[in-house]
């Protein structure tokens, strides 16, 4: 599965989320992992020594990666560039891959 060896989306693109989203107000995403962003919404922390790069994103980008909070991630994670599973990108997927160099994934 692509997306098992690229995290580009992860390190390029910031995710901002519903603050009832977080574990603290009930739902599934660690509040520890994220940052106040506006009165309602939060956004994953970016990690500590790579700017851009979520900090639940482990692995090297483009050669084998994974999210610690999987299970645990955010609607928009969930819902970014559905067709990856299949091997297919869309124009924000192949977008994140550019940004890292990658080439991009075929588009249906």
């Amino acid at each position: 599965m692509p997306c098992r060896s690229c995290g580009a989306c992860c390190a390029s693109l910031r995710i901002t989320l519903p603050r009832c989203e977080l574990d603290s107000l009930g739902g599934p995403v660690p509040a520890a992992l994220t940052e106040p962003y506006t009165a309602t919404t939060a956004c994953m922390r970016e990690h500590p020594d790579i700017p851009g790069r979520c900090v639940a994103l482990e692995g090297e980008v483009g050669t084998a990666v994974r999210c610690a909070i999987y299970e645990n991630r955010p609607e928009a994670c969930r819902e970014f560039a559905p067709l990856t599973i299949l091997g297919h990108g869309d124009a924000a997927c192949n977008d994140a891959r550019r940004r890292r160099g990658l080439a991009p994934l075929p588009e249906l």
